[in-house]
């Protein structure tokens, strides 16, 4: 096969393992060492760099059909509401409650769901996550070298998010920067989470309060506007339980016994929404404003509580 504009630019191994669906690695590995694999007709070593225009051959390879394939082979075909589109990149505005993308007991999420949804795609590849429970701007790159260009621009910090949270507690210290280390975890149930500790990985967000309202019955409640510095796992979640102002609905570091008092019909989901995205274009250059405008739930949950947003 020719290596498209695509497939520019990654390495020769992994190249090979999202060609070869289910394909362990170990055989990957073994036939390329056996000079199996040619490049340009020659042997290849399995970190060579392909070049657009490559010419690649590939031996006959039979491959078991793992459970988690076959289910991502079925996920459904959902198209998501479209905040920017161009043949380079897809920006969309992700659901609460959607997985980027399948494991972990998810059998489908964004990415497989949109790739049955556009099949003349020749790529879609997740640029960056957000939680399950997050709604909000989410990256998907159509291309490789748009791929490759918006990681780097993440490596280096030159990638704003801006997220709107709704938490338990009246906020009055007005705009701050908090950098507390976070460190993964497992729990006694096997269950990952995150909490702040020196031995984990340096973490900063900015705050800054909103609105401030009460819902009826559970208290002071406040709309925080973060932005981040890092982009660690669950980062504001963390960081606002840290300081006593848990999410509304956050099931993992929130107040359970007022979360548990919300109307679930009206209020099934985590306040916590990717607003705005700030990036240059990986190709032209330009800078990108994206915002996902605020969930519905957002602004039902500021009328019941007597906020302006």
């Amino acid at each position: 096969m020719v290596i498209d504009d695509t497939q520019a630019g990654q390495r020769l191994d992994n190249f090979l393992i999202g060609l070869l669906k289910g394909a362990p690695k170990s055989l990957v590995y073994r036939v390329v060492r056996s000079g199996e694999v040619r490049v340009n007709g020659g042997r290849a070593q399995a970190d060579q760099r392909l070049a657009l225009g490559d010419r690649v051959r590939i031996p006959p390879v039979r491959l078991a059909t793992p459970t988690a394939a076959v289910a991502k082979a079925h996920a459904p075909a959902v198209e998501f509401p479209v905040l920017y589109e161009d043949e380079h990149l897809l920006v969309i505005n992700k659901p609460a409650g959607v997985a980027v993308h399948g494991g972990s007991g998810v059998s489908s999420g964004v990415i497989e769901q949109l790739r049955a949804a556009r099949p003349q795609a020749r790529m879609l590849e997740l640029v960056h996550r957000i939680d399950r429970e997050t709604s909000g701007a989410l990256i998907i790159a159509c291309r490789r070298p748009a791929l490759t260009a918006l990681h780097d621009a993440m490596r280096h910090g030159q990638v704003g998010k801006r997220y709107l949270a709704w938490v338990w507690g009246r906020w009055t210290a007005g705009a701050q920067t908090v950098r507390l280390p976070l460190q993964r975890y497992l729990t006694a149930e096997g269950e990952r989470r995150v909490r702040v500790s020196e031995e984990g990985q340096s973490a900063g967000t900015r705050l800054k309060c909103l609105a401030v309202g009460e819902y009826p019955g559970l208290g002071p409640v406040s709309l925080m506007q973060a932005d981040l510095e890092t982009g660690r796992t669950h980062q504001i979640r963390v960081h606002l339980a840290h300081l006593g102002f848990p999410l509304v609905g956050d099931e993992k570091y929130g107040r359970f016994e007022l979360n548990k008092l919300l109307d679930k019909t009206q209020y099934n989901r985590m306040f916590l929404h990717a607003f705005k995205l700030k990036f240059s274009h990986p190709i032209t250059g330009a800078v990108m404003h994206i915002e996902a405008p605020m969930p519905p739930a957002f602004i039902a949950f500021a009328q019941a509580c007597h906020a302006s947003v």
